[in-house]
């Protein structure tokens, strides 16, 4: 356990990934849960982030994505105009195996005890019926059903806004904001790459699906037989002919191995954190593949969620989704203006929101002085 402490304390104090304002690790014995809050910037408001349930190799490993999707949030939030910081949790263990009603109360009560500084939603491994459990204990709870108060599956505007990261990435590529008769290679079509088929499908794309869960797959074959499956995720990134690469599951598609052989001109999906390491972004760059920023045309999602907390309309959501494309092509503008990858104009633009945010802070406490 002290490994795990002394990368928290790098992480945070030494490392360029860290600046977080407050980590906190939290135990319930009784119920089995360990897990971890991190939140990374309060400076736009109060953080927002999911829960992620994930059986974790070690605690080191939980602690270290937890760091990295809470930084992740801030970059996403402030891209998505959400008066909201960034913020993510995680669960550690199997949620097929020691998922609980209690369990998940206990960590409402840890995510209350914070007085609102962090804010919860879905993520990996948890659901709209979990948050309804753990709003039970925290008034701070997003992503709940709308029987009790919430918006439902944010996944259905993810997907939306993902979708609207492609159309402005072929406008930006091709001059037309259409998939029809591109191919579109998804990895993952679960939660929202299943909705982010559809999409594609209605606008005429081509199809091509991986999932390493057999049922997934089956269901959009059973639905559309015109879409066609890849063996794997390696073999679907090599797909001859494919303009689009859609990584929907976990982080870390692109990284030395990944970006070197694949075939698509485009890289624009849902996962989150999808570069495994700073200059992978060069990388893609290097080889002319368009790469649109995760966590703007991701950002769908916590949209909605940030929503929900002032009483949710699907049709104002789905038209803050919808600017989504015009960010995408604001960032692609001023990544060719700088001469650097769209990653980097991204995070240029969210920073700058950021330090804006906090210098209104200092002279808002400077006046009251």
């Amino acid at each position: 356990m002290t490994d795990v402490t002394d990368g928290v304390l790098h992480t945070l104090f030494q490392s360029d990934q860290g600046g977080h304002e407050q980590v906190v690790l939290c135990q319930d014995r009784a119920t089995g849960l360990k897990a971890v809050i991190a939140i990374h910037s309060t400076a736009l408001g109060p953080a927002l982030g999911g829960t992620r349930f994930y059986p974790y190799a070690t605690e080191e490993a939980a602690v270290a994505d937890a760091l990295n999707l809470a930084r992740g949030m801030s970059y996403k939030n402030a891209m998505a105009g959400l008066e909201h910081g960034g913020g993510k949790a995680v669960i550690i263990g199997d949620p097929e195996q020691i998922k609980t009603e209690e369990l998940l109360l206990a960590y409402g009560r840890f995510v209350a005890s914070l007085g609102g500084r962090y804010v919860t939603a879905c993520d990996v491994g948890t659901y709209v019926a979990d948050m309804d459990v753990v709003s039970r204990e925290c008034r701070w709870t997003t992503g709940r059903s709308p029987e009790n108060g919430g918006a439902g599956d944010s996944s259905v505007l993810t997907s939306y806004g993902v979708f609207q990261g492609m159309r402005a990435s072929a406008q930006h590529l091709w001059g037309d904001p259409t998939l029809r008769g591109r191919k579109v290679g998804v990895a993952g079509v679960g939660k929202v790459g299943h909705y982010l088929v559809e999409h594609l499908l209605e606008d005429g794309a081509e199809v091509v699906i991986t999932d390493v869960r057999a049922d997934a797959v089956r269901r959009i074959t059973d639905a559309h037989p015109e879409v066609a499956v890849a063996e794997d995720t390696d073999a679907l990134i090599r797909t001859e002919g494919l303009d689009i690469y859609a990584p929907c599951a976990l982080g870390g598609a692109l990284n030395d191995d990944t970006v070197p052989v694949l075939t698509a001109k485009v890289v624009c999906g849902a996962a989150n954190n999808q570069l495994e390491h700073a200059g992978v972004e060069k990388d893609l760059a290097d080889r002319k593949i368009l790469y649109a920023p995760d966590y703007v045309v991701n950002a769908g999602g916590v949209i909605q969620v940030a929503d929900e907390l002032h009483g949710f309309d699907f049709d104002r959501c789905k038209a803050k989704a919808s600017k989504i494309f015009d960010t995408t092509l604001a960032i692609f503008a001023r990544a060719k203006e700088d001469g650097i990858p769209p990653a980097a104009a991204a995070d240029r633009i969210a920073e700058q929101r950021m330090a804006e945010a906090r210098s209104g802070q200092v002279l808002g406490k400077t006046a009251q002085v």
